[in-house]
C-alpha cells in the first residue's frame, strides 16, 4: 500500500505538489474598516488575471498575485496541475466550478439534474481543497445572463453551503454579468451563504459603483472580469458589424478603468480580474485576449503592470499611432471594388526604437458567434503576409462581403500591437 502511494503521488496531476497545507483565506475587515480577504493572517489584495490555463509564469512576472478559472478541468490541463503551477509561481487561484446555465438548456426545475450536478461539484470541491494555492471557489459564470428562473441561485446557495461544510478555509461567491436590481433581490433572499459578489463588466465599468447602488447590493465584492470594451458596447459598420478598439486603445481604457473602478471602492471592492490573460478568438482572434496565438504579449498586459506595480516594463511592447485602408479608419465605412488594389498604412512606433516587423492578414467577418464566452471558431485566413514595410498594397477579395484587415506591429522581443479594420466587398 505504501509503494502504491508513492508511485500515485509520482503521476502528473495525481497530487499536491507541496509539503505545505491548505491556506486559510478570511474575508474579514482591517484596521480601516475595509473589506478584505486575508491569506493565513496576511492581507491579500486581488491583482489578478483571467487566466483559462495560460501562461501562468508571466502573469507573475509582470507583477500579478492571482488569477481565476471558469472550470476544474479541460481537454489541455487539470485544476491540480493548474495549482501546482500557481503555488510555484507565488500566486493564489480563486478556481472556478462549472455550473450549468439555463440558455444551454439546463433545466433548474429538475430536481434529478440539480442534484447530479451538485454531487460531481462536490467530489472536485473534495479534490482540490486542501491544496496551499487555493484562493476561493467561484460558483458558475454569469448565471443570470438570459436567465430566467432564478432558481439556479438556490442551486449556487446549495453548493455554498456544501462548500463551507466540506472546507471551512475558502471563500464562496457566484459572478453575475453586471449587476441588476432582479438578481440582486433574489440572491438577499436565496444565495446568502456566499461570502461575496462577484460582478463582471467591461465598456460600462465605469458606471460601476452607480449599477451597485442601483442593485442594492451593500456587502463586499470582487470584479471578476473587465478589459477591454465589449463587442456589443461599440460603434457599428452600416453592414452591422462591431469596430474593435486598437490595443493602444485598449490599453488606454485598462489604466483608466482600474482608477475609476477598481481603485476608487476601497471600502467593499477585494480587487479584480482582468479578462483575458490569453488569447481566444471572440468576435475576432484580437478583441479579448491579452496575448496573441503565438504568445505575443500586448499592450494591454504592459498596461496591467503599471497598474499592479506602478511602473513599466523595461522594454514596451509597440504601440499604434494610426491606421488607415485607402486613406479610412475602421469608422468610414470602407466598402471595396472585387479584385481592387488599395493602399493599406500603419503608423507605429517603439519606446526602445526597436526594429518593428508588420503582419498583414485578412479574414472574413466571423459568423460563428457565441454569447458570453461562448466557443467560437476562427475564420480561415486569407491573406498572411509579413514585411518590414508599414504599408502594404491590398488586392480585395474577388467574393463579396464582410472582411477584416488586421496588421501587428511586432518588435524583437515578441511584443506586439494590434488594429483591424473591416471593410465590404461590393459586387
Amino acid at each position: 500500500i505504501i509503494l502504491l502511494a508513492m508511485i500515485v503521488a509520482l503521476m502528473p496531476g495525481c497530487s499536491i505538489k507541496s509539503s505545505s497545507k491548505a491556506a486559510r483565506v478570511e474575508l474579514k475587515q482591517n484596521e480601516s474598516g475595509y473589506h478584505r480577504l486575508y491569506v493565513n493572517g496576511e492581507e491579500f489584495y486581488v491583482e489578478g488575471a483571467g487566466l483559462e490555463f495560460g501562461n501562468i509564469e508571466a502573469l507573475a512576472q509582470y507583477g500579478g498575485n492571482s488569477f481565476r478559472t471558469w472550470r476544474t478541468t479541460n481537454e489541455n490541463e487539470d485544476a491540480l496541475d493548474v495549482l501546482n503551477r500557481a503555488h510555484e509561481n507565488g500566486l493564489m487561484v480563486l478556481m472556478g466550478l462549472d455550473v450549468a446555465r439555463e440558455r444551454h438548456g439546463f433545466n433548474y426545475n429538475d430536481p434529478v439534474e440539480v442534484k447530479k450536478q451538485f454531487d460531481y461539484l462536490k467530489g472536485e470541491v473534495e479534490r482540490l481543497k486542501d491544496h496551499p494555492a487555493l484562493l476561493g471557489w467561484a460558483i458558475g459564470n454569469e448565471l443570470n445572463l438570459e436567465a430566467e428562473n432564478l432558481k439556479v441561485y438556490d442551486a449556487v446557495n446549495e453548493i455554498s453551503l456544501m462548500i463551507h461544510e466540506v472546507d471551512p478555509l475558502h471563500p464562496t461567491t457566484t459572478t453575475t454579468a453586471g449587476i441588476g436590481k432582479r438578481e440582486v433581490d433574489y440572491m438577499k433572499q436565496h444565495c446568502t451563504d456566499i461570502d461575496f459578489l462577484s460582478i463582471q463588466m467591461y465598456g460600462d465599468i465605469v458606471n460601476l459603483q452607480t449599477r451597485i447602488s442601483d442593485a442594492g447590493w451593500e456587502g463586499p465584492y470582487m470584479v471578476t472580469e473587465w478589459g477591454a470594451t465589449g463587442h456589443w458596447e461599440v460603434a457599428r459598420t452600416d453592414w452591422d458589424v462591431a469596430i474593435e478598439q486598437t490595443s493602444r486603445e485598449k490599453a488606454e481604457a485598462f489604466i483608466d478603468r482600474y482608477k475609476i473602478a477598481i481603485q476608487s471602492d476601497p471600502v467593499n471592492c477585494l480587487g479584480s480580474y482582468v479578462f483575458l490573460w490569453a488569447q481566444k478568438q471572440e468576435r475576432t482572434p484580437t478583441w479579448y485576449g491579452m496575448f496573441l496565438a503565438n504568445g505575443n504579449v500586448t499592450e494591454t498586459v504592459d498596461a496591467m503592470q503599471y497598474n499592479w506595480t506602478g511602473s513599466w516594463p523595461e522594454n514596451r511592447c509597440p504601440t499604434l499611432e494610426y491606421f488607415l485602408l485607402d486613406d479610412r479608419t475602421a469608422y468610414d465605412n470602407i466598402r471595396l471594388k472585387p479584385g481592387e488594389s488599395y493602399a493599406a498604412i500603419v503608423q507605429a512606433k517603439d519606446y526602445e526604437n526597436d526594429p518593428i516587423l508588420y503582419h498583414w492578414e485578412v479574414l472574413p467577418e466571423s459568423t460563428d458567434l457565441g454569447m458570453g464566452g461562448d466557443y467560437e471558431s476562427r475564420p480561415e485566413t486569407l491573406l498572411s503576409k509579413e514585411v518590414s514595410e508599414a504599408e502594404i498594397m491590398l488586392e480585395a477579395p474577388m467574393n463579396p462581403g464582410a472582411y477584416r484587415l488586421f496588421v501587428y506591429a511586432t518588435d524583437d522581443g515578441n511584443r506586439s500591437a494590434t488594429a483591424n479594420i473591416p471593410f465590404f466587398v461590393e459586387e
